[in-house]
């Protein structure tokens, strides 16, 4: 069986997440990618998603992610995010209210040019981003 590797997922305020992992899957900017034991080396960007790993128990966890940077390493996987929250910290109810609050300005924008429609897709996109996150299983 293959080694574990380090997952850091860290933000501007905390470390969110530093433990073991047999398994990384990621939202890169170019598509999903996994990590695991001995991956080449590289450098990426990622896009508002969902991080989604295997603890060294086997235990399947997840991790909302706002934008930011992932290195794998063979035996790391290190990624600087511009948010993020594990599942467990994640709060339904705010999370509704913004998705409604994204909803409301999108529907907004038709008639009024004030509204800043790629601000609002973003936080439409954040919004059921963690939504998704909660509902994973």
């Amino acid at each position: 069986m293959a080694d574990n590797i380090r997952l850091e997922v860290v933000t501007p305020e905390k470390i969110v997440v530093s433990e073991a992992a047999q398994i990384v899957m990621s939202p890169g900017s170019e598509g999903e990618f996994g990590v695991l034991d001995g991956h080449t080396p590289f450098l990426t960007t990622l896009k508002t998603g969902m991080i989604r790993y295997k603890d060294s128990t086997g235990a399947e966890r997840a991790v909302f992610v706002s934008g930011g940077f992932a290195e794998a390493l063979p035996d790391r996987v290190t990624v600087l995010a511009e948010s993020a929250e594990r599942r467990k910290d994640i709060n339904v109810d705010r999370a509704k209210a913004a998705l409604a609050r994204a909803e409301d300005r999108i529907g907004k924008s038709l008639s009024d040019n004030e509204i800043d429609v790629v601000r609002a897709k973003a936080a439409l996109l954040r919004a059921m981003t963690r939504l998704s996150v909660v509902q994973t299983r």
